[in-house]
């Protein structure tokens, strides 16, 4: 009998709290013209219904539960004199807003939306333009950034941000934005548990996405396209990069994927296509590469060093200049069964595998390495001539660098 009055009682009070929750209108001719003061006579839990037109407010705080819904994206125009939107509050809901002219500063990360030690929010539907930073993400848990589509005009790395930051955060979702014409389109630090999906990041001036010190992140069906350099993961573990596309990352120092310091990670199902250097590997050990796809990439993948116990298998390796790079002529990495465009063996039994091993790292990549400008001997026929005879007696490359059973058919 006690539990049952203690149900119903607890409706009760979730009933009086849902009727005394409302819906307070803003528009520039409404009795509440600006979001700010609808935010002042807003209590716990209320809707911001904000009308279309234009609002030129800055320095926006939100320290309360409410959601903020925009009807036909409402423009609020910072006018370039700071941040506009600050989250200071739990169960704060963005929807449906145009936001513009964030102001830049040298000191601080001004942003269109930053959330700070909050919890339970959502931002999404929103479109961001002319900004420093897009949305910061501050020692903020449990929140999701979905279908938001933020666009800059970056031109130099020292006076542009970021278009998603996340710092000292975790259990984020970040779904379905486009991001492009910023520093680097998404950005994490020391934030884990991270999940980052069907995002598209292109034309950005640094990376497409960029993260460091942070672990058990998750990274699946993304594009990242045409950026400075593509995608940076750095000091970080037990990564899992699924089903992504890096394409079209060129440059001196261009990859699609920069691998730094980390440990027991899997990258799995990735297109590398037309990249300078499909993944670029240094001091990164125990990572499962399978079922990725290198197509016509300068280098496919870059190895500079200390990296030990890694697996590549049932990867495509398809029109590369160089398939396999190393600076060194010793090997603990096992490559097993993936399909080399450039392997020239046969299959006398039959068994789809080739019956001669491949030797995926030619004598002119170890000389490039070491003379970059040798590039321009590409091709010719001197090149060729040396590349086969290291493959045959091997002298300069690891000589236990092989595919053992190399695959006479793509993999799908």
């Amino acid at each position: 009998m006690k539990i049952v009055f203690c149900f119903l009682l607890g409706l009760l009070c979730y009933a009086g709290q849902a009727q005394h929750t409302k819906v307070i209108e803003v528009c520039p001719t409404c009795p509440v013209s600006t979001i700010k003061e609808g935010i002042a006579m807003a209590a716990t839990n209320d809707t911001l219904r904000i009308k279309k037109g234009t609002y030129l407010e800055y320095n926006i705080v939100i320290d309360k539960p409410l959601t903020l819904l925009g009807e036909d994206y409402p423009i609020i125009d910072g006018e370039d004199k700071g941040e506009i939107i600050r989250i200071v509050s739990d169960s704060v809901t963005i929807d449906g807003l145009f936001i513009k002219n964030v102001g830049t500063s040298y000191t601080t990360d001004w942003a269109a939306i930053r959330v700070v030690k909050s919890e339970n929010y959502l931002i999404q539907n929103v479109v961001l333009e002319k900004l420093f930073f897009g949305i910061y993400l501050e020692r903020s848990n449990n929140g999701r950034v979905y279908n938001n589509k933020i666009k800059g005009d970056a031109v130099d790395e020292y006076n542009s941000g970021n278009g998603i930051q996340l710092w000292y955060s975790k259990n984020v979702v970040v779904d379905r934005n486009s991001v492009q014409g910023v520093r680097d389109g998404i950005y994490l630090e020391f934030s884990d548990y991270i999940t980052i999906k069907n995002n598209v990041s292109t034309k950005n001036l640094r990376y497409g996405l960029h993260f460091m010190f942070s672990n058990d992140d998750i990274y699946t069906n993304n594009t990242f396209d045409n950026n400075g350099a593509g995608v940076a993961v750095m000091f970080s573990k037990r990564i899992k990069m699924l089903n992504n596309t890096f394409r079209k990352n060129w440059g001196t120092a261009a990859f699609g994927m920069l691998l730094k310091e980390i440990n027991d990670a899997e990258i799995s199902g990735n297109t590398f296509e037309e990249n300078t250097i499909g993944i670029n590997i240094e001091g990164s050990n125990r990572i499962e590469y399978h079922n990725n796809n290198f197509i016509r990439n300068g280098w496919a993948v870059k190895v500079m060093g200390a990296c030990y116990a890694n697996t590549f298998k049932n990867n495509n390796f398809l029109y590369n200049s160089f398939d396999i790079s190393y600076n060194s002529k010793m090997n603990d990495n096992v490559f097993d069964q993936n399909y080399w465009s450039e392997y020239t063996g046969y299959d006398l039994d039959k068994d789809g595998v080739g019956d001669i091993p491949y030797r995926p790292v030619k004598l002119f990549s170890y000389i490039v390495n070491r003379t970059p400008e040798t590039i321009i001997l590409l091709r010719s026929l001197f090149m060729d001539i040396i590349d086969f005879s290291e493959k045959v007696s091997p002298v300069f490359t690891p000589d236990n660098l092989l595919d053992a059973n190399p695959l006479m058919k793509r993999q799908k």
